[in-house]
């Protein structure tokens, strides 16, 4: 069915509420909201039916059956249209936790002639009844995901407006731009009229292209934020990788063995680490080999090493030094404008640091060393080592207003966006007719719109709303 045509066409309900709480909410919206809740509550004390009520108010009474059984004592909220999350007629039940409970009040509903909404309905149909635009209903998703707080203060940017506002000044000064080159594209046939100054036209374009640039490049910062700042743990086969791992995560997530190549496939695993998320990759031993599986797993090793943000970089203490001079060799072209964690391993057996190790640290001086002596099998140092981690995240303050990208989908627009002002900074500098001029604008005008979803269709909002929890 198409998305356009089923707003408002029938009336949606879904259990609100994660199973197992004292409390359950079940959350109604259509245009049959009210009077279908009203078909299956009797109100305690006052008879008046939730249709006559006064909207925004809470209302004690009971949920039955047709033959009248109680099924729960519950309170029922009440919203009318447009004053609702949805924007439609809504209701909300509060009862009691049990599942019982809650599948019971779901069937009375869905009876009464209730559909069950699809993940994500409830905000899809908040987007579609113009309560938010696309960019903020992506938000709602990020904030019901947010696990720090700096996602969270993200999130809750983007969905009070943030970055739509943002969008819509840029939008505004574009439309500006369209609207003078466009007059003179009306008037062609008089040469001598020229309606927009070149010069300023390039100012003005230069001032939007910095502003979307520095959106793009914001995205990188967002996405760290967002889906965890990548650690890559390196070194050779045995040197405790996985050992490491499992301390850093506090779990078993890697299986440990004396056996070489053990582990042969990237593990990750995320982590809170004093409010910043670290996304741990722990790869595979990087040694020669003939085992094709293996081999398969340390090309991904070098792949997680392009990724990375910060490297950690383990030396066995038992291991020889020629050993790790090899790996290295193998390692070191990777290793350039990355914050590097030099991880010295297995100090419970090994206490000093030998000297050509010593010797190997100071001749590499290109490096961003930060060297940091452990056992990760007995978790000595380990805290010393995620307090580096923090340190080295290197991640900006989030403050109320500030504008930081961290959706994939926003970045694509936004660079599309880019081009197409660069483009029309070059045709103005070389004096390219406005009509190509104009089109270029009119792309980037397009680009941003998407962001919004005021070009969007029916496939990408379902792509987009698929991803959202069942209730909201």
């Amino acid at each position: 069915m198409n998305i356009m045509q089923s707003i408002n066409s029938d009336t949606i309900c879904a259990i609100a509420t994660a199973q197992g709480g004292a409390i359950g909410v079940i959350r109604i919206s259509g245009s049959r909201a009210i009077s279908i809740v009203d078909s299956i509550f009797t109100p305690a004390g006052s008879p008046t039916p939730l249709s006559q009520r006064t909207p925004n108010t809470i209302t004690f009474g009971y949920i039955k059956t047709k033959e009248q059984d109680i099924i729960d004592e519950v309170l029922i909220s009440i919203f009318r249209a447009p004053h609702s999350y949805t924007g439609e007629d809504s209701a909300e039940i509060s009862c009691h936790g049990s599942s019982y409970i809650l599948q019971k009040v779901m069937q009375l509903l869905i009876e009464q002639g209730c559909r069950a909404a699809g993940p994500g309905e409830y905000t899809q149909r908040a987007f579609l009844n113009g309560k938010m635009d696309l960019s903020q209903a992506e938000a709602v998703a990020d904030l019901i995901s947010s696990t720090s707080e700096a996602t969270h203060r993200l999130a809750m940017n983007q969905m009070r407006g943030g970055f739509s506002h943002e969008l819509s000044v840029l939008r505004n000064q574009l439309l500006h731009l369209t609207s003078l080159l466009e007059l003179e594209l009306d008037f062609s046939d008089h040469e001598e009229l020229e309606f927009a100054d070149r010069s300023e036209l390039q100012k003005l374009a230069t001032q939007i292209e910095n502003i979307i640039a520095k959106l793009v490049d914001s995205f990188s910062t967002g996405n760290a934020i967002k889906n965890g700042i990548p650690v890559a743990i390196v070194g050779e086969t045995n040197a405790g990788k996985s050992t490491l791992l499992n301390a850093l995560v506090g779990d078993e997530r890697a299986i440990v063995s004396d056996i070489h190549g053990t582990t042969r496939d990237i593990i990750e695993d995320t982590i809170n680490i004093d409010g910043v998320t670290f996304r741990f990759i722990d790869t595979a031993g990087i040694r020669q080999t003939q085992d094709a599986i293996e081999a398969l797993g340390i090309k991904r090793s070098f792949k997680a090493l392009e990724q990375a943000k910060v490297v950690i970089l383990m030396y066995d203490l038992q291991g020889s030094s020629k050993g790790f001079h090899s790996f290295y060799e193998k390692v070191s072209p990777y290793l350039h404008q990355k914050q590097i964690i030099f991880v010295m391993n297995k100090c419970d057996i090994v206490e000093t640091i030998p000297s050509h190790l010593e010797k190997f640290i100071q001749e590499r001086s290109d490096i961003n060393w930060h060297p940091i002596i452990i056992s990760a099998k007995q978790k000595l140092n380990v805290d010393t080592l995620r307090r580096c981690l923090v340190e080295l995240a290197h991640l900006p303050n989030i403050h109320h207003g500030d504008v930081i990208v961290t959706n994939i989908r926003h970045y694509e627009a936004l660079s599309h966006a880019l081009n197409a002002i660069q483009r029309v900074k070059h045709g103005l500098a070389n004096s390219i007719s406005s009509d190509f001029i104009s089109q270029d604008l009119r792309e980037c005008i397009f680009h941003l719109n998407n962001i919004l979803g005021e070009v969007t269709t029916d496939e990408v909002l379902g792509n987009i709303f698929k991803h959202f929890c069942v209730g909201k």
